[in-house]
Order: structure tokens, then C-alpha cells, then sequence
């Protein structure tokens, strides 16, 4: 269900942000953007930081590795706006729109490393169990993963399984796939704070 605040409630000079945004961007503002401005001080800061800290802090993880980390836990929550949005920003990091498309479509045959591929099931089986266990912590640090890599990981998996949740609660809108690319390049030069 859309709840109408997302489109209406925020002070003066928010939707006058808001149209400047528009105006030189040529789409309206994303959802996931609405949110965090509609409650800052309780939501928006916070996550912002967090996520940016996530996706874009110090990590040996690229920033190509780690949106394609939100776009698989996105997917693994059938979040189609996440999906989306952070499948772009990866495909764009990466400069290759096939192996995120890989990698979404079937993990097991994808072609990428082993460590990020066993970080990834670690991810996949944490998102839709809910839980892990010492066996699959051991497997992702024998394909190479360091134990900083694991926290990196599990820190992008808590902030995307928020997010998704939130993206779907309130149904966000999914644009056009230009407009996604749009968001993409903003994303990669700004990120998320």
C-alpha cells in the first residue's frame, strides 16, 4: 500500500529540493530518496550513514562487488525497485551489465570469483533463512574471504534487508530502466550519504 506522505509530506524547502532535483535531472526523485527525507532525524540520517558506510567505506570488497551484494539480496527478497536500482549501479561499477545479469539470473553457473560467490549464498541463505551456521561461515573463509570481508558483507545484507522491506511496504515506484541508469551514475559519483 502507498501511503500518501511519501508524496506530500515534507516542508517547503524539501519539495522545492525536490523540483530542482527534477528540474536538472529530468525524473522525479526515487522513493528510497522520498523516504529518508520524510523523517530524517528518526530514519533518514541514520540509514544514509549506515549504508553509505556499507557500500562505500573502507572495504577490499569493490563498489561493483557490493551493490551487486544489495541487487542479490534484493533479489533474494523479490524487491524489484532494489533489484533495479542497485543491479544498475553494480552493471555501471563493473562496466558489465552481463554478469549482474548472471549472477541474478542463476549464482550457481554465474561467472565470477569464488569468494564473492560463496559470500553471496552466505548472503542468499541469511536473507531467506534468516539465520547461518559455523559450516557456512567456514565455507565462505575457505574460498578466501577474510573475516573483515564477512562483516563488510553482513552489514550490506542488514542494511538491503531493511531497505527491501521498507521499498516494498511502502510500494516504492520503479521507473524506467534510463531512469535507474540515471540514479545509477548518481549513486557512483555521490553514494549514499
Amino acid at each position: 500500500m502507498r501511503l500518501e506522505i511519501l508524496n506530500s509530506g515534507y516542508k517547503f524547502g524539501t519539495k522545492l529540493l525536490f523540483g530542482v532535483i527534477r528540474l536538472f535531472s529530468g525524473y522525479p526523485l526515487p522513493d528510497a530518496a522520498r523516504l529518508v527525507f520524510y523523517r530524517p532525524d528518526f530514519y533518514g540520517n541514520p540509514a544514509k550513514n549506515f549504508t553509505h558506510r556499507a557500500m562505500r567505506g573502507p572495504s577490499a570488497w569493490s563498489v561493483g562487488d557490493r551493490e551487486l551484494m544489495a541487487a542479490y539480496i534484493s533479489r533474494m527478497n523479490e524487491c524489484n525497485f532494489c533489484v533495479k536500482a542497485h543491479g544498475a549501479v553494480s552493471a555501471k561499477a563493473y562496466d558489465n551489465t552481463a554478469i549482474v545479469e548472471e549472477v541474478l539470473a542463476d549464482l550457481k553457473t554465474a561467472p565470477i570469483d569464488q569468494p564473492l560467490k560463496s559470500t553471496l549464498i552466505m548472503l542468499g541463505k541469511l536473507t531467506r533463512e534468516n539465520s547461518v551456521n559455523a559450516a557456512d561461515m567456514r565455507a565462505v573463509l575457505d574460498s578466501g574471504v577474510s573475516s573483515q570481508q564477512i562483516e563488510d558483507a553482513l552489514a550490506i545484507c542488514f542494511a538491503f534487508n531493511i531497505t527491501n522491506r521498507l521499498a516494498d511496504a511502502f510500494n516504492f515506484y520503479v521507473p524506467s530502466d534510463k531512469a535507474f541508469d540515471a540514479g545509477a551514475s548518481y549513486l557512483l559519483k555521490r553514494g549514499y550519504a
